[in-house]
């Protein structure tokens, strides 16, 4: 399903999260998909059942799955999710410091912005072909 990255300095429950969003926003886990136990997916990923419960606490919260009871855990309709207005703020402000970051490494604001704008391209691109 996904690979976890034991290096990363997300925590495990953050990376299960996005690799699970990541998996439903492009549809590769569609609206209705049912998702692994918490048994087997902490199996497959050789990683705490806890973890796993806690990660799909989350999504469940979030919007992103619903559980049935007795019957499993499944995708949600995404279309309806409402952004979390405080979570746009803190991306918004990763994203500055990033801008910001560009320019203290001694790039002009033009050259910083075209960095950003290849990124952006690149990712729509990217959306395009999947």
């Amino acid at each position: 399903m996904f690979q976890l990255d034991l290096t990363s300095p997300k925590s495990i429950y953050e990376q299960v999260i996005d690799n699970m969003k990541e998996l439903i926003v492009t549809g590769v886990m569609p609206e209705g998909s049912r998702l692994p136990s918490v048994r087997e997916l902490s199996k497959d990923l050789t990683v705490n059942p806890n973890t796993i419960q806690k990660a799909y606490r989350e999504l469940e919260r979030e919007g992103f799955i619903y559980t049935a009871s007795g019957r499993g855990t499944f995708v949600a309709d995404v279309s309806v999710i409402k952004p979390d207005d405080a979570k746009i703020q803190n991306v918004e402000k990763e994203i500055l410091g990033g801008f910001r970051s560009l320019i203290y490494l001694g790039l002009s604001f033009d050259e910083a912005k075209k960095i950003v704008e290849t990124i952006i391209n690149t990712e729509e691109r990217s959306k395009r072909n999947d």
